[in-house]
C-alpha cells in the first residue's frame, strides 16, 4: 500500500512540476499535537515535503507560512472545539494575502453537523478519530491536490 501511495505522490508531483508540499497547522491554544505529528510523519514517508512549525500558531502565521513555503495543501489539526472559528479566521487570512485558492482540510474531534458546515464553507475534507487508515487519508489528500489543480483523481 505504501508503494502505491508513494507512486501517486510521485506521479502528481511530476505532473505539477514540483514535489507535493503539505503544511500541517496546529492553531489555537490546544497543545495536543500527536495527530498532527502522525500525519506529518506519514506524509513525509509517502513522499510529501512537510512544513510543520509546531503548535499554538495563529491563523495569520499559518496563512503566511503556506504562502511563503508554496504548499499545495493546508491540513489543520484542531482538538479544542474552536474549529469553526479557526477555519473562518484562516480563510480570511488566506484571502487577505491572495491565497484563498489553497485547499484546506481539517482533522480533530469534530461533530458531524460542524463537519457539514466546514465543508459548506469550502473545507475539502474533515477527518475525525473514526478515520483510522492513514493510507486512505493520504490518497484523499493527493486527490484533493489533483482536483484543485485541474488533474483527474487517481484510483
Amino acid at each position: 500500500a505504501m508503494d502505491e501511495l508513494r507512486a501517486k505522490v510521485r506521479q502528481t508531483s511530476e505532473e505539477l512540476g514540483r514535489p507535493l508540499r503539505l503544511l500541517i497547522g496546529k492553531p489555537g491554544l490546544d497543545g495536543h499535537s500527536n495527530g498532527a505529528e502522525q500525519i506529518a510523519v506519514k506524509g513525509r514517508d509517502a513522499g510529501f515535503e512537510i512544513v510543520y512549525e509546531g503548535i499554538r500558531l495563529t491563523p495569520s502565521q499559518i496563512a503566511r507560512a503556506a504562502q511563503e513555503e508554496g504548499v499545495h495543501l493546508i491540513g489543520l489539526s484542531v482538538l479544542s472545539g474552536s474549529h469553526l472559528e479557526l477555519v473562518e479566521d484562516l480563510q480570511a487570512e488566506l484571502a487577505k494575502i491572495g491565497a484563498s485558492d489553497l485547499p484546506l482540510i481539517i482533522g480533530g474531534i469534530i461533530p458531524e453537523d460542524d463537519a457539514r458546515q466546514l465543508e459548506a464553507r469550502g473545507v475539502q475534507a474533515v477527518f475525525t478519530p473514526k478515520d483510522v487508515d492513514m493510507n486512505v487519508i493520504m490518497v484523499k489528500m493527493v486527490n484533493i491536490i489533483r482536483r484543485c489543480n485541474g488533474l483527474a483523481p487517481l484510483a
